[in-house]
């Protein structure tokens, strides 16, 4: 009988540690657009699961951005939300994707990405370190000016003087991370 109750506690054991560790695991994929984000895949790999990003991929394709994307990095990436797309003046998305336009487009897109891997923490640390605002150079060579709302809230604002809160933080990727934002952020 005494061995019988240590099988069984044993058992009880295992089923536990593999039950907590398989929620630790699940905690960790952040929903985005409905679908999960792993930290195993690349930027790219997780964005064209996201059913609100679907502007944001077709402008990173159009752009042939893809494969920088799917490169190592690692690289922080502001990625605005279709609603953030359709908030800007009709016509400036259709009028980004005509091959024409790609330098531009192209431009806005790198506006969206800051060389390194900056999660919250390390967004508030810089803010807190240049005095409650700091100033990122982003991809595209311009810059993106950022400070805390409180303590859980960055603000972005823009060269055009345009704002964007930061909606869903720290979707880790394998090159990088990204912040869903609220607001298309635009370079001069």
């Amino acid at each position: 009988m005494h061995s019988i109750f240590k099988k069984f506690i044993m058992m009880f054991l295992v089923v536990a540690t593999l039950t907590v560790a398989a929620s630790n695991v699940f905690a960790s994929n952040v929903i985005v657009g409905g679908e999960a984000m792993y930290p195993t895949k690349d930027i790219i790999d997780n964005a064209v699961n996201s059913k609100d990003h679907t502007t944001l991929v077709a402008a990173v394709k159009a752009a042939e951005l893809v494969e920088t994307l799917k490169s190592p990095g690692p690289f922080t990436v502001f990625a605005p939300t279709n609603d953030a797309f359709e908030n800007l003046p009709e016509g400036t998305v259709e009028t980004l994707l005509k091959p024409e336009n790609k330098e531009t487009l192209t431009k806005v897109l790198t506006y969206h990405v800051i060389p390194g891997r900056l999660d919250f923490k390390a967004l508030s640390e810089q803010i807190k370190a240049a005095g409650g605002q700091a100033e990122f150079k982003t991809a595209s060579g311009d810059t993106l000016v950022a400070w805390m709302n409180g303590p859980t809230n960055v603000v972005l604002k823009d060269e055009m003087g345009n704002f964007a809160n930061i909606t869903t933080y720290d979707v880790i990727q394998s090159n990088g991370v990204i912040h869903v934002i609220d607001t298309v952020v635009l370079p001069n």
